[in-house]
């Protein structure tokens, strides 16, 4: 079921919903936060696919706050999405116009699942700090992605010095199997690390995470070297008893090798939108981790290593 409201208010929109959840049978039971998508017109369609494929694992409210502050009439115009028996039966479109689109809090506010947490996202441009912005001050957890941004690089570094608790960048979310399979191949190999090499495109922000997080859990200056990508395609640990390596073949798969192990083939897929959503969702606390490697990162610019070229000992 799709009703559209064209001109409408944010108390027509609570009203409509309602008046459509009790003909279609649909209850708000089992909602456990809402998701705010903060979006433009081009990039909407592939972000409501993304966090509905999410919400089939996370049962939420979505809001999906379409900005449009050049339309020549302010205003807003709404859809609401119900699907009976599903998970992610429960969505509402926001266009905002004009005036409208510049007081978004006011909206949102009136939408919001009662007490229960809210998630922001941005799947494109953020705000410099999303914790000072209207509909972040909102949020539980904010979630950014440097790479919908014109310059990713330039993005990480500023979330990073405006990191918050309860920040995160999906950035970061793409290196979740490239450090659960470091964090193993260590088990597997408990010698101390003498040397971390880091080999990636050059314009690739995660590649700088994973910099970031192997200095800080290591304690060692990690060399990053430019491949030809993409994204990240080597990481080597240099221990005294022989080097640790992963090494992406292809868009799905990498070779592990461990030293005193036959070399193997292990599963290190591209992951789509949606599955990185659906993963930060899974958690409402802070993620420390996170917060520590954005700590590393300011250090390492404020060196002078995260400037687009190779710092000493590096190396195109």
């Amino acid at each position: 079921m799709i009703i559209s409201l064209p001109n409408t208010t944010a108390s027509e929109v609570s009203k409509e919903l309602l008046r459509a959840r009790q003909t279609s049978g649909a209850t708000t039971q089992g909602r456990v936060f809402t998701l705010v998508v903060v979006t433009t017109p081009a990039e909407a369609d592939e972000a409501l696919a993304a966090s509905q494929l999410a919400a089939t694992e996370h049962p939420s409210r979505i809001l999906m706050l379409v900005d449009d502050p050049d339309a020549e009439a302010s205003g807003l115009d709404a859809e609401v999405r119900l699907t009976r028996g599903s998970a992610s039966s429960e969505t509402l479109v926001l266009h905002l116009r004009g005036e409208v689109a510049a007081h978004p809090a006011s909206v949102v506010t009136a939408l919001l699942l009662p007490d229960s947490p809210v998630v922001v996202w941005w799947p494109t441009t953020s705000p410099v700090s999303p914790v000072d912005d209207p509909i972040g001050a909102l949020a539980d957890r904010r979630i950014t992605d440097a790479l919908g941004d014109a310059d990713p690089l330039q993005a990480l570094r500023i979330r990073a010095a405006n990191h918050q608790p309860g920040d995160t960048d999906l950035t970061w979310t793409r290196l979740t199997r490239w450090r659960a399979l470091l964090a193993a191949a260590l088990d597997q190999f408990p010698h101390p690390v003498t040397e971390a090499v880091v080999e990636a495109a050059a314009d690739n922000a995660s590649a700088e995470l994973m910099v970031a997080w192997l200095a800080s859990r290591l304690g060692l200056t990690v060399q990053r070297l430019t491949s030809e990508g993409p994204g990240i395609t080597r990481v080597r640990l240099v221990t005294e008893g022989g080097t640790v390596q992963i090494t992406r073949t292809d868009a799905r798969h990498a070779r592990f090798e461990i030293p005193g192990q036959p070399d193997r083939e292990v599963a290190l897929p591209r992951r789509i939108l949606s599955e990185l959503i659906t993963e930060e969702l899974r958690r409402m606390d802070a993620d420390e981790v996170f917060e520590e490697t954005t700590r590393a990162l300011l250090a390492r610019t404020e060196s002078g290593k995260v400037d687009g070229s190779p710092s000493e000992g590096e190396h195109q």
